[in-house]
C-alpha cells in the first residue's frame, strides 16, 4: 500500500520562476498571428483544365454525373443538399431536362420538404420556364396547403408576371384553407395595390368571420380610417363590441382601440362614454390598463371632477 506522502513525492514539482522582470523584447499577439500567416504554406488549388472538344466535354460530364450518382447511392439520398447540388450542376450545363429529372427524383424521397419545392420552382423561374414553375407551385400547395410560404411565393410570381387575375385566384384558393390573420391581410393589401377598395373591404369582412378577434376588427377599422370612411370605422367597432361581449381579454383590447379612435376624431365625449362602458362591463381585476388609460385621458381632456372620479374608481379596485 502506497502512502499519501509517497504519492505526493512522485508528482513533478512546479517550476519556480527566478527572474520575474519583463523581458527586453516584448512579443504581442498581433506579432504571433502575423508570423503564423507568413509561415503558412500556400493553399494548393486544383489546376484549371480547359476543355477543348466535345468528346472531352462529354467525358467530363459523364465523370461528374457518376460522382453525383455515387454520392446519392452512398447514403446521400437522405441529404437534400446533395440532390440540390446535383440538379443545379445539371442546370449549369444547360441540360434542363436532366435537372428536372433530378428534382423529381429528390421529391420522391422528400415530398414533405417545402424548402425543396421552393428551390425547384425558383430554379424553373430563374431559367424562364414559367409554365413548369406554375406546375411545381401548384403541386406544392396541393400537397402542403398549410405552408404559407408556398402560397406567398406562388401568388408573388403571378403578380410579378402581371397576371393579376391569376394571383387573385391563388389567394382565393389559399383563403379556403382559413389561414392565419396575416394571410388575409396580405390578400387585402394585394387588392389595395391595384386600388380595389371594395374587394379589400370584402376581404376584411371575411377576415373577422374567420378570426373573430379584437385584432381583426381593429385592423378592419384602421383600414376604413385610411380610406377616409370614419363612419364605417365606427360601425366596425360597434359591431365588434357586440360580437366580443363576454370575452374580457379581447374586449379590453377592443375598447381601448375604440376609445383611441374617438379621441383621434376629437369626439372626447364619445371616448369618455366608451371608457366608462368598458369599466362597467369588464371585471375590475382585469381592467388595470383601462383605468390607467382612462385617468390619462381625463388628465388631458377632462376637468378636475372627472380626474378625481377616475382616480377614486381605480382605488376601489385595489
Amino acid at each position: 500500500m502506497v502512502s499519501v506522502c509517497e504519492k505526493d513525492s512522485n508528482l513533478p514539482r512546479p517550476t519556480r520562476v527566478k527572474n520575474k522582470s519583463p523581458a527586453a523584447v516584448q512579443i504581442t499577439a498581433e506579432q504571433l498571428l502575423r508570423e503564423a500567416r507568413e509561415r503558412q504554406e500556400p493553399e494548393v488549388l486544383p489546376s484549371e483544365h480547359s476543355i477543348t472538344d466535345s468528346t472531352e466535354l462529354s467525358d467530363y460530364r459523364l465523370r461528374r454525373r457518376k460522382e453525383f450518382e455515387d454520392r446519392v447511392s452512398r447514403g446521400g439520398r437522405s441529404d437534400v443538399q446533395v440532390w440540390v447540388n446535383y440538379a443545379r450542376w445539371e442546370e449549369s450545363q444547360k441540360d434542363y431536362a436532366r435537372a428536372r429529372s433530378v428534382w423529381e427524383r429528390a421529391l420522391k424521397d422528400h415530398h414533405r420538404n417545402h424548402a425543396l419545392w421552393v428551390k425547384y420552382a425558383e430554379s424553373e423561374m430563374k431559367n424562364k420556364f414559367v409554365n413548369s414553375a406554375r406546375n411545381v407551385w401548384d403541386r406544392a400547395v396541393y400537397l402542403l396547403p398549410r405552408v404559407d410560404q408556398l402560397w406567398y411565393k406562388y401568388s408573388h410570381m403571378e403578380e410579378m408576371l402581371g397576371n393579376i387575375a391569376g394571383a387573385r385566384q391563388i389567394f382565393e384558393r389559399w383563403m379556403n384553407w382559413s389561414p392565419d390573420q396575416q394571410g388575409w391581410l396580405s390578400f387585402a393589401n394585394f387588392e389595395l395595390r391595384y386600388n380595389e377598395t371594395e374587394r379589400a373591404r370584402s376581404i376584411y369582412e371575411r377576415l373577422f368571420r374567420c378570426h373573430p378577434k379584437a385584432s381583426s376588427f381593429i385592423r378592419y377599422a384602421e383600414f376604413e380610417v385610411k380610406c377616409g370612411e370614419v363612419s364605417r370605422a365606427r360601425d366596425v367597432y360597434e359591431r365588434a363590441t357586440e360580437k366580443l361581449e363576454g370575452d374580457y381579454e379581447e374586449a379590453e383590447m377592443l375598447y381601448l382601440a375604440f376609445a383611441e379612435f374617438e379621441q383621434g376624431c376629437n369626439e372626447f365625449q364619445r371616448a369618455r362614454v366608451i371608457y366608462k362602458f368598458a369599466l362597467d362591463h369588464i371585471p375590475k381585476g382585469r381592467a388595470e390598463e383601462l383605468y390607467t388609460r382612462f385617468i390619462a385621458f381625463e388628465k388631458q381632456h377632462g376637468d378636475k371632477q372627472g380626474i378625481e372620479d377616475a382616480i377614486v374608481g381605480r382605488r376601489r379596485t385595489l
